[in-house]
């Protein structure tokens, strides 16, 4: 394969039949019965020998339809006579199935909308007498393109040309880690900086931030591997108009981090000008009189270009040091409470979700956080004090488990519905709520604790 380097898993053989492997399986679980993992976790056979069949199904069908023709459909357009009316529908007949007998990517995995996945017509003859079934009374507007997964963002990298096997990775990790994105329900949504980084650089370097540009620099540098193309040649094409890109940009491109954009909200502490500035955490409003004067505020831009300041919620907490009431704020990893009193009192506390810490003699509580990369988890309170290492994926919630009286279960919600279960070892609790219009969630869960 011309991406031999760059493989997780090589195939080498087709003997081991996803059955014949869970029979394999299912006897090496007789021979291990009642043992347990180093960490103390018993084998739980259904759960360990399911998923294992699961995962290396899907790599055999993977590996065997990649080696099986592509399949065959005629793109079809339908005209049926309706009386005064005609119908019309477009879409697509399967004459040959190809590797589809074996491997078939869902909507949900290559993020296209279930309207636009879904557009396989029954084979119809010209002339042929068609029967009424039903009739649906629906609208359905244009809807935006749905947003990025992982898996769709690969795709469409591939498609354009843009890196290799090797880079895809560590392109999805580069534009979390950097807090370009942010991922929501599977899903990327850009963020502030994300937007403003897009809109300065799109600007300034309109050539280079072109899709094709990318694609284009692989095609050259491969030309240059094969001796065709001097790779001096190349570098002097590239350098000459992106010096000139570089100088300008150094001298015309906004200066993000010293700009005050006044506005008509003054400071209610000193009665100074309250400006936007741009700080690690997106735009805020300040005090124009720093640092004499620190006072900050969140804030809101409508569409009209008003600016609306959003006030710091307020709690019944109390200051530990002060006494002074405790207020919500945001920084980097997520929200956290601090003094009403900053900056003369710089006290600050994690916000409690209402449950406690499950592991023995640690007096926490479970409190939402943020990793580098902007992912939401779950985890201690006393992380940093006694480095508890307790952590969630999916959000606790202070309702005991109806089935093993469990203090607190987890919810996960996403466009499929609402999934709430039980994470204590062998209790395996699960309720779902399927969303109207979504397709029915697949059964089994992932486990929610690390």
């Amino acid at each position: 394969m011309a991406q031999g380097a760059h493989e997780a898993i090589r195939p080498t053989s087709l003997e081991y039949e996803p059955e014949r492997v869970r029979k394999l399986l299912e006897s090496v679980h007789k021979k291990t019965k009642g043992k347990t993992y180093e960490r103390g976790e018993k084998y739980d056979r259904e759960r360990d020998i399911d998923d294992l069949v699961k995962l290396y199904t899907l790599i055999w069908n993977r590996f065997v339809a990649c080696q099986m023709k592509p399949a065959i459909y005629d793109q079809t357009t339908v005209d049926i006579a309706a009386g005064r009316l005609g119908l019309r529908a477009s879409g697509q007949v399967l004459k040959f199935p190809g590797y589809t007998q074996i491997y078939t990517e869902s909507a949900e995995e290559t993020g296209e909308a279930v309207e636009e996945a879904d557009k396989t017509l029954p084979p119809l003859e010209e002339g042929q007498t068609v029967k009424l079934l039903e009739v649906k009374p629906e609208q359905h507007f244009t809807q935006p393109p749905p947003r990025f997964t992982e898996a769709s963002l690969v795709k469409e990298l591939e498609e354009r040309g843009i890196g290799r096997p090797s880079t895809y990775a560590n392109i999805l990790s580069t534009i979390q880690d950097r807090g370009y994105v942010e991922k929501k329900e599977g899903r990327f949504w850009p963020t502030e900086l994300g937007k403003l980084v897009n809109e300065l650089l799109v600007a300034a370097f309109p050539d280079i931030f072109d899709v094709d540009f990318t694609a284009k620099m692989e095609e050259d540098l491969d030309r240059v591997e094969e001796g065709a193309v001097d790779w001096i040649d190349l570098l002097k094409r590239f350098y000459k108009p992106f010096k000139v890109d570089l100088e300008k940009a150094a001298v015309q491109m906004r200066d993000v981090k010293r700009e005050e954009i006044p506005t008509e909200h003054n400071c209610e502490k000193c009665g100074s000008m309250m400006v936007i500035k741009w700080g690690r955490n997106g735009s805020f409003l300040a005090c124009s009189a720093y640092p004499e004067c620190k006072n900050t505020k969140e804030f809101i831009k409508h569409p009209d270009g008003k600016i609306e300041i959003v006030e710091e919620p307020k709690t019944d907490e109390k200051c530990d040091v002060c006494g002074a009431e405790m207020v919500r704020k945001r920084g980097r990893f997520g929200e956290f409470l601090a003094c009403s009193r900053y900056p003369d009192c710089k006290t600050t506390r994690p916000i409690s979700l209402g449950v406690d810490c499950p592991k023995p003699n640690c007096g926490g509580f479970l409190t939402e956080k943020r990793s580098r990369r902007g992912k939401v988890f779950y985890g201690c309170s006393n992380y940093a004090k006694t480095q508890c290492d307790f952590v969630l994926w999916d959000r606790p919630i202070p309702e005991a488990c109806p089935q093993c009286k469990a203090p607190f279960l987890v919810k996960r919600e996403n466009r499929r519905g609402i999934r709430i279960r039980c994470v204590s070892e062998g209790c395996g609790y699960v309720s779902d709520t399927q969303a109207e219009g979504a397709p029915p969630a697949e059964s089994g869960g992932e486990e929610g604790a690390a």
